[in-house]
């Protein structure tokens, strides 16, 4: 997708209509959304399929779109500075298999919401000027998905797999090695970094729920199997556990069936990469962060890869939550003239607390490659963690564009 297809087929009065809404959105964004999600899904409750639950609880699917719909708003005039985020919504959507029509359904009930929530504001040239952009930002979606959907070939819709193997990576994550059902193989091979989407049924809800998870197996030569790694899920604050998480690790065992999409996602490196031979690399994660840095690492590592220096960082509760220690020491063995590794652990061995990960207390050269204008930064966290890291390698004179974070929520992080 290019900048050009981003442009706008809108009047100026209509852009100028949407542009003086942003106030509006800035106030009332969130009522906005909660109330397109409540009328959808009880109007059309097959879409539960689609849609995160426990993020309908949590507010934070509504607060996503919010801030989407929001900076839809903001750059009506020059949408190429959403080309971005549109290609990241695109990949996730296409990973649910949304499909053309559902978005007559989303656009009916959005700007119902729009309606129903500003009331007499929500004037007739108001609704006319969001309804024209609504079907301007579907037109985009749907052209950018259709043009994915081709690339997955045969793949457009879920698949079975089942639990090959089922392996305790540490106390709460747990990893699965999926293969297909249908014995068709080699699999698709991916870029590391890539996801999946992941459905199984909700008996107690009455329908599927999907959730995406890193895969955190480089791609195999045999191409016949995936790996997941999966975190039990709480929300401390607000007291819920993840659904389908929870269920996997607790529930799921070898030889059970899940159904996953083709993978995707734009946090990815390719290790055969001639024009970066050479040029560092530093992948840094927070706890089960740790999903697909280990598949770079992995594939960094092979002999098919071109020679980067790694700087492997990564910072977990304790040694007891650290997944893959034991997988990436192994990794390493062969090329530590060319791997610098850096393992925080917030709770000691002797059991005291000790401070969160500073990455300016860390060597500048060995560890961060700072003044290698070449390095690249992946990092993987919660997202407060991976903003805060971007903000710190900024500090010390990184180019923004070559610090990559992986972004599973609608908004754009940080820059909404």
């Amino acid at each position: 997708m290019t900048t050009d297809s981003l442009e706008p087929p809108l009047s100026q009065s209509q852009i100028a209509i949407i542009k003086a809404t942003v106030p509006v959105l800035q106030e009332h964004g969130e009522t906005i959304t909660k109330t397109f999600y409540e009328n959808m899904l009880n109007a059309h409750p097959e879409l539960n399929n689609i849609f995160n639950t426990t993020s309908q609880v949590t507010n934070r699917q509504p607060r996503a779109l919010a801030h989407a719909v929001l900076a839809y708003a903001t750059h009506i005039d020059d949408l190429s500075k959403l080309t971005g985020a549109v290609q990241r919504i695109a990949q996730q959507h296409v990973s649910l298999f949304v499909q053309p029509e559902q978005y007559d359904i989303v656009g009916n009930y959005l700007l119902g919401a729009i309606g129903q929530v500003l009331g007499d504001a929500a004037t007739p040239e108001i609704v006319g000027a969001w309804t024209a952009a609504y079907g301007v930002l579907a037109k985009i979606f749907i052209d950018v998905e259709q043009q994915l959907y081709k690339t997955d070939e045969n793949w457009t819709n879920w698949r079975k797999f089942r639990i090959a193997r089922k392996q305790r990576e540490v106390d709460d994550i747990t990893s699965f090695y999926l293969e297909p059902v249908d014995g068709v193989v080699p699999l698709p091979t991916f870029l590391p970094g890539q996801y999946v989407s992941l459905q199984i049924p909700v008996p107690k809800l009455g329908y599927n729920q999907s959730r995406q998870y890193s895969l955190s197996q480089a791609p195999l030569d045999d191409g016949k199997e995936y790996r997941v790694s999966v975190k039990r899920g709480h929300d401390e604050e607000l007291n819920i556990d993840g659904i389908i998480s929870n269920m996997l690790c607790d529930d799921y065992d070898d030889g059970d069936l899940v159904e996953l999409s083709h993978p995707h996602g734009l946090f990815t490196l390719d290790p055969v990469d001639t024009t970066k031979e050479g040029a560092p690399v530093v992948l840094i994660s927070a706890g089960i962060g740790a999903t697909p840095l280990v598949s770079m690492l992995q594939a960094l590592t092979r002999p098919s890869s071109i020679k980067r220096p790694i700087s492997w960082i990564h910072t977990s509760r304790s040694k007891a939550k650290q997944p893959f220690a034991d997988e990436v020491a192994a990794i390493i063995e062969d090329i530590k003239d060319r791997v610098s590794i850096h393992v925080h652990l917030r709770q000691g061995l002797d059991g005291e607390s000790k401070p969160r990960l500073d990455i300016l207390a860390m060597d500048r050269e060995r560890d961060l490659f700072v003044h290698d204008r070449r390095a690249e930064y992946y990092i993987c966290g919660p997202e407060s963690f991976m903003l805060e890291l971007r903000a710190k390698l900024t500090g010390l004179g990184v180019d923004k564009e070559q610090v990559y974070l992986e972004l599973f929520a609608t908004g754009e992080a940080g820059d909404a």
